[in-house]
C-alpha cells in the first residue's frame, strides 16, 4: 500500500461537525471522508484523468 501524504488541516468547527455525521451516515472516517469528497470534486472539475482515479482510489 502506497504512503499517504499527512498534513494540518484547520477548519471551523461547526463544519467539523458537520463533516463528523456525514461521514458516520456513509459508514467513514472525517478523514476517509474528506479524502472522499475531495477525490469526487476533482473528478468533477476534470481535474483527475481516469488513470489516476483508479489509482488513487486503491490507496
Amino acid at each position: 500500500m502506497a504512503k499517504k501524504k499527512s498534513f494540518p488541516l484547520r477548519m471551523d468547527p461547526k463544519l467539523y461537525e458537520i463533516l463528523q455525521v456525514w461521514a458516520k451516515d456513509e459508514f467513514r472516517s472525517v478523514n476517509s471522508h474528506i479524502e472522499f469528497l475531495l477525490r469526487e470534486a476533482t473528478k468533477k472539475a476534470g481535474r483527475l484523468p481516469k488513470s489516476e482515479d483508479k489509482k488513487i482510489g486503491e490507496d
